[in-house]
C-alpha cells in the first residue's frame, strides 16, 4: 500500500473517481467536529475528517490509517456504525481548477468520549464543534457534509 506517484495519481483523478471514508465524529455533548479544509477541493469550507482509500488496502486498514492521519488516533471500523455510500462531485481538484473530482464515499459515524488533542494540521487548518443546527445553518460549512446531517444524522 502506496501512495501513487504525483503524475500517475493526477491521471486517475481526471479520469476515473476516487473511493474514501468520511467520519462523523461526535463528542459526549452531541457535538460534531468540523475541520476547515486547506485544500482543494472544499477548500476554505469546514468538512468532516475523511481520506481516500490506498489500492491493497482493506476497509479496516484504511479506517485505521485515515483516522490516524485526520485525527491523530486509530479509530477501530468495528465501533463505527455505518450511514452510507455518498458521491462528491467538484468542479476543481488538487490538480487545478479545471480538472474535476469524483468521490465514492463511505460514511461512518464514531461517538468519542475521549477529547481529541493535537489534531493534525495537514488537511485542516482550523477545527470546531458544532451542533447540528449550528452546521446546518453555517454558510462555512461545505454542502456535502451538511447531506450526512439531512439525510444519515438526526
Amino acid at each position: 500500500m502506496q501512495k501513487l506517484p504525483e503524475n500517475i495519481f493526477t491521471c486517475v483523478v481526471k479520469y476515473t473517481p476516487l473511493i474514501s471514508i468520511d467520519f462523523i465524529i461526535e463528542n459526549e455533548k452531541g457535538f460534531f467536529l468540523l475541520g476547515k479544509r486547506k485544500n482543494p477541493p472544499a477548500k476554505g469550507f469546514y468538512f468532516v475528517p475523511g481520506g481516500r482509500i490506498l489500492k491493497g488496502e482493506t476497509l479496516k486498514q484504511a479506517f485505521e490509517r485515515i483516522s490516524n492521519q485526520e485525527l491523530g488516533i486509530k479509530l477501530n471500523i468495528e465501533k463505527a456504525k455505518f450511514l452510507g455510500v455518498y458521491e462528491h462531485f467538484y468542479h476543481n481538484s488538487f490538480i487545478s481548477e479545471k480538472v474535476s473530482t469524483h468521490y465514492i464515499v463511505l460514511a461512518y459515524k464514531l461517538k468519542l468520549i475521549n477529547s481529541l488533542n493535537n489534531l493534525p494540521k495537514d488537511q485542516h487548518f482550523n477545527y470546531k464543534w458544532f451542533s447540528r443546527q449550528e452546521l446546518l445553518e453555517s454558510k462555512e460549512v461545505h454542502y456535502y457534509t451538511k447531506l450526512y446531517f439531512k439525510e444519515a444524522v438526526k
